[in-house]
């Protein structure tokens, strides 16, 4: 039997107390379903009711929350970065020019959900992670697919203005440059076609497609893409955008307030609103997944379920980096 010194057994007894160390920091900072099972149990019935209460009082809350989730995600990660108010010694990313039209209802759902949170569980549950189950709980009230998230994001300490331009996806940017962007973010064609389908539900401002029906071309006044009698809607319900900025028109308009897959229905019939929405029936690289979505609503809810769920872990911050906000719009000290 190999005797040890008593040097050697201290050593020895360091290293395992280290180990154990090391190995409980690893559970708290690995994200999990059941996160806050025992520091917050109700968390879920909580934020529940306050989305569920917001989104009867004002239906476009889910598509303005889904949108916000994105454009939080898609920057710096899932850390509820977007939501930081600007100060005179920072432009945070909210008001950055395509952040600008981020529905108001979707913040204040968040705040809302917040403020609840807090009174029962007072610095316990992130932002970031109220903004990811606001997103899903909403996703599953307008009827898309229910999705697994894993929460205990913390909430970033950073949040610029100067980060958003590159990181988020443009309605008129080409079918290559959407692909390489979503490529950049870790998402292949056909999750980026799926998440594409969270269209299925909100609006867009006249100002992103009133070039497809006001002076498209010199050949032609009228993208030739679009379904004629839709085109003529469009230019009815956007003859003013100019001196009224805030005009805008469903994505789908068919099922406008209904998580389904019309959206991609749509694209065949020359309904697509956005020049990448037609894209993505026009391109032979993203047309397969579109038409198979169009003919199989299952197909999208499984595929959207599994691609909101990668989307949802992308960079967050755990452990140790960054903080639990006591309120949402600011960072804590």
């Amino acid at each position: 039997m190999m005797a040890f010194s008593p040097l050697q057994l201290f050593s020895i007894s360091i290293l395992l107390v280290l180990l154990i160390f090391i190995s409980d920091s690893g559970v708290e900072c690995r994200l999990s379903t059941n996160y806050y099972s025992k520091s917050c149990p109700n968390l879920a019935t909580i934020v529940g009711n306050v989305v569920t209460d917001k989104q009867i009082r004002s239906p476009t809350t889910a598509a303005g929350t889904l949108r916000l989730f994105f454009h939080d995600c898609l920057v710096s990660g899932c850390d509820a970065s977007v939501l930081i108010s600007s100060t005179a010694f920072n432009r945070a990313e909210r008001d950055a020019d395509i952040n600008l039209s981020l529905p108001g209802d979707a913040f204040d759902v968040v705040v809302r959900a917040k403020t609840a949170v807090e009174l029962q569980c007072p610095g316990v549950v992130s932002c970031a992670d109220i903004l990811a189950l606001a997103a899903r709980d909403l996703v599953v009230m307008a009827g898309g697919p229910f999705y697994n998230l894993q929460l205990g994001r913390r909430d970033g300490v950073t949040s610029s203005v100067s980060s958003v331009e590159s990181n988020i996806p443009k309605p008129t940017m080409p079918m290559t440059q959407l692909i390489n962007l979503f490529a950049s973010k870790g998402f292949s064609i056909q999750e980026m076609v799926a998440l594409t389908g969270a269209h299925t539900i909100g609006f867009s401002h006249c100002k992103e497609f009133a070039y497809r029906v006001f002076n498209y071309s010199k050949s032609a006044s009228v993208d030739p893409t679009l379904n004629p009698k839709f085109a003529e809607a469009l230019k009815g319900a956007c003859a003013n955008y100019g001196s009224n900025p805030t005009t805008s028109v469903f994505n789908d308009v068919m099922t406008p307030s209904k998580f389904d897959n019309v959206y991609y229905q749509n694209l065949g019939r020359g309904l697509g609103l956005l020049a990448s929405d037609r894209g993505m029936i026009a391109d032979a690289r993203t047309r397969g997944y579109a038409e198979i979505y169009a003919s199989n609503q299952s197909a999208f809810f499984e595929a959207f379920g599994r691609a909101m769920e990668k989307l949802s872990v992308r960079e967050v911050k755990v452990g140790g980096v960054g903080e639990i906000r006591r309120r949402c719009d600011a960072f804590n000290g």
